[in-house]
Formats: structure tokens, C-alpha cells, sequence
């Protein structure tokens, strides 16, 4: 047999990142970053008013009150994406410019009072909002009260005050999300340069399988290991494809992965790896893609049978339960990384947490490419039993706040019910066959 640990380090070893691309920001959402990108531009370009409302001299309105208001001169309006102060020129003593959000600071003024602390030119108490410009223009002239007084630059934002040109802006290996995107656009980006996000294909057999939607006949069941899978590589960070079940034809279902190779930078077939008399995948994979079948004439025997060890797919037992029998290679004539899960959906399910997972976050070049771990302690009406010389892994509700798990269902491999209430793995380990209520133990977390 087989651990789960030389499983996963053998898959690891051999997964390896993808080739990075220029890609358009929206679309490299979700994408590794491969370089450390700098600020071209100092974030804000210039200084700009915080607010709406008008900028002007301190001294003009030290002291300001309701009581006794400073009443300054409007010369204007400094509107945002304006070049400054309409008309020229530049804020003097006794006067004030009507500034909107984000607009550059005019020359001359030093502060920015909000419009709520003014009458906003309306001679009136204190203003909720400005006169729109296009319906009274003759708000950027006249004259405005001020009712407080403000310090030096208040609500202003300085240049350079988010980042500065020169700044670290993102590191090589962050993954990026609406915040950084958003932040690439702001310096300038139009382009990054990223690893993309892998392509999966998640591909089901069985011929007791019907999709969701169509009649049950007898002894046929629902496809749900297709769904659940091509689900979890998404959440994953993968472009998923769910390909429809295939039946138990080995023919078929060669044909169907020779046709999907095309579109995949990993591959993942359910069922059929046991020992059946219909588990027909390891038939089907003997000669998929047959990577050396246009090996050259030239080619040595050593060589050909050196490649042809490097592309087949390896059925194994591990010491674990669920997901005891599974399969690992590369297939194709791109050597496309192919693993083969179990049929029972709790099994298909942890083995794709276990081994799939970590290789997508491979081939996207993240370095942490594990689910969270943390140490909980187990609540249960009874002890938990492990065959001896297994790794279990039992379904769990973890509580943050208590630092607890509780184990959630049966330890069937059928249960689907009780997976979709789960949202960790209790992990038993190999030398361990009773797991007692209070016992601190492993628990992945799956959310």
C-alpha cells in the first residue's frame, strides 16, 4: 500500500506550474502572479479634496461660527477631471472655490471646508448639498458663510499619500482578486503578467449513472460526482469542464478522453479504479493518447521504453478510508496530469480534497497549494474506531470559537447528505484506532 502522504508528494513532484501569459486585468482574475509589480505614478497623481465643498485660505476662516460666519467671495468651480479653478487663476484672501470630490486643489487655498459646514451660497442655515452647475451656474459666484473653521490641507488627500511611484504595489505569487485588480487599474495596467488559471475536465463513468433532470429508471442513480468535482475545481481557482457520464465501454471512454485531452491541463475521471469486473478505466488508460506512439524511427528501445513508463497512469492502494483505490499519470501526447478517483461520492470527495486540490494550486504556482489545518478538540456521544494501519477521515462540524469538531454523519462512503453538513475532515491518523470524546485531534478545514 500506499500512505497518503507519498501519494500526494508523488502528484506534486510531478505537477508542474503552468507557462505564465499577458493577460487583460478582468481576465486574470482568479491568476498567480509571476512578477513584482511597482508603481509607475504617485497614488493620487496630485492633491484633491476628499469632499464637496469649497477650498480655501485658513486664515479666512479661523474662528468661523454660526453665530458669526466668514463670508467669502465664490470665484469659481474646480470640478474633478478639470485641469483647476474655472477662469484661472488661483484662491486669494477673502475668497473661496467651489471644489467637488476628487478635484485638484486650486492654487492659492489650503484647506477644504464640506459644503454642510456652509450655507452653500444661498444666504440661508446650513446647506445639505450644492446647486447642481447645469441648473444654477451662478453658484460658482456670489457669496458664501462659513459656520467652522478648518485646519491646514483638511480633507485633502496628498499625492502619494496611497503609494508612491517607485512602491512595491504587488509581489510576485499573489493571487488576484477584486481588491488588486482594482489596484492594477489605478497605477496604469492594463495587461499583467500571470500563470492562468488551469483547465479541468472532470469526467464521470458508470453505466448505472443518469444526469440530474432525467427520469430514474431502476438501478440507475443520479450523476452527483461530476457536479460535486467540477464544483470543487472551481472553487479551486480552475476553469472547469463537467463532462457527461460515460458508460462502462472502455472504447467509449478512451474516445471521450483522447477528445478532452485537447482542452485539459488536468484531468479527473470518477469510478471505475476498483476491482470490478466493469471498473474499465485502467483498460480505457493503457493506451489513451499512447504519448509514444509517434516516437521516431531513430528512437532507441531504452528510449521508447523510457517515455513509456513516464506517460502511463499508476492504480495504487492507499492506506486510507475513504478512497482506497486511486490512480495517478500523465496521459496524452502533452503528458496531461490524469487522476482517477473513486465511484462512492464521500471517497471521490476526499480524495479530490487530498490529492486534485493541491495539484490545481500547483499548476496555478501557489506555494501554500493545502486546505487550513488546525487542532480541535472531538465531541462525540461515543469513541470514534479506525482500522488499524488507515488514515481516516470522517466527516466533522468544526467550531472556531469552541476549538471543537464534531463528527457529522456516518463513515460510509454513500453519504452524501451528510457531506453537504460538513464543513471539515477529522483526520485519524494510521496508528490510531480508537479516538476518544475529548481527544485533541487533526482537523482540515474544508470552508
Amino acid at each position: 500500500m500506499w500512505s497518503v502522504d507519498e501519494h500526494l508528494k508523488d502528484i506534486l513532484a510531478t505537477v508542474r506550474p503552468l507557462e505564465p501569459i499577458e493577460l487583460q486585468l478582468l481576465d486574470a482574475q482568479g491568476c498567480v502572479l509571476v512578477e513584482d509589480v511597482t508603481v509607475p505614478v504617485d497614488l493620487p497623481p496630485f492633491d484633491n479634496s476628499s469632499m464637496d465643498g469649497y477650498a480655501v485660505r485658513v486664515t479666512d476662516i479661523a474662528g468661523a461660527s454660526e453665530e458669526f460666519p466668514a463670508v467669502l467671495a465664490v470665484i469659481g468651480d474646480v470640478a474633478a477631471g478639470s485641469g483647476g479653478l474655472s477662469g484661472g487663476g488661483e484662491v486669494g484672501p477673502g475668497q473661496a472655490a467651489r471644489i467637488m470630490t476628487g478635484a485638484p486643489l486650486p492654487p492659492g487655498a489650503e484647506t477644504v471646508v464640506p459644503v454642510e459646514w456652509t450655507d452653500g451660497g444661498g444666504g440661508g442655515g446650513a446647506a445639505t448639498a450644492m446647486r447642481p452647475a447645469g441648473h444654477a451656474p451662478e453658484g460658482a459666484s456670489g457669496e458664501v458663510r462659513v459656520h467652522r473653521s478648518a485646519g491646514p490641507r483638511a480633507h485633502v488627500r496628498a499625492r502619494g499619500s496611497d503609494v508612491r511611484s517607485g512602491d512595491l504595489a504587488l509581489a510576485a505569487g499573489t493571487v488576484l482578486g477584486p481588491p488588486q485588480i482594482g489596484l492594477l487599474a489605478a497605477i496604469g495596467r492594463g495587461t499583467v503578467r500571470v500563470r492562468p488559471r488551469p483547465r479541468v475536465v472532470v469526467l464521470s463513468t458508470g453505466s448505472e449513472l443518469v444526469q440530474p433532470g432525467e427520469e430514474l429508471s431502476e438501478a440507475k442513480i443520479y450523476d452527483s460526482n461530476s457536479f460535486a468535482l467540477t464544483a470543487a475545481a472551481r472553487d479551486a481557482g480552475a476553469i472547469a469542464y463537467r463532462v457527461g457520464a460515460v458508460t462502462d465501454d472502455a472504447a467509449e471512454l478512451r474516445a471521450t478522453i483522447e477528445d478532452q485531452l485537447v482542452r485539459a491541463d488536468l484531468m479527473v475521471t470518477t469510478g471505475g479504479v476498483s476491482v470490478g469486473a466493469y471498473d474499465v478505466v485502467k483498460e480505457a488508460l493503457s493506451t489513451v493518447g499512447d504519448a509514444h506512439g509517434d516516437t521516431a524511427d531513430t528512437d532507441t528501445e531504452e528510449e521508447r521504453d523510457t517515455e513509456e513508463q513516464a506517460t502511463g497512469v499508476s492504480f495504487r492502494t492507499l492506506a486510507m478510508q475513504p478512497g482506497k483505490p486511486q490512480g495517478f499519470g500523465p496521459i496524452g501526447p502533452d503528458r496531461t496530469p490524469l487522476l482517477a478517483l473513486p465511484g462512492n461520492p464521500v471517497s471521490s470527495y476526499v480524495s479530490f480534497e487530498l490529492f486534485v486540490r493541491p495539484a490545481i494550486r500547483a499548476l496555478m504556482g501557489l506555494k501554500d497549494v493545502h486546505r487550513p489545518q488546525v487542532r480541535a478538540e472531538l465531541r462525540a456521544d461515543k469513541a470514534l474506531f479506525s482500522p488499524a494501519g488507515k488514515r481516516q477521515f470522517l466527516r466533522g462540524a468544526y467550531d472556531a470559537e469552541k476549538g471543537t469538531v464534531t463528527p457529522v454523519g456516518g463513515s460510509g462512503s454513500h453519504l452524501v447528505a451528510a457531506l453537504a453538513q460538513a464543513d471539515s475532515l477529522i483526520v485519524v491518523p494510521e496508528a490510531v484506532t480508537s479516538l476518544e470524546p475529548g481527544t485533541e485531534t487533526e482537523v482540515i478545514l474544508l470552508g
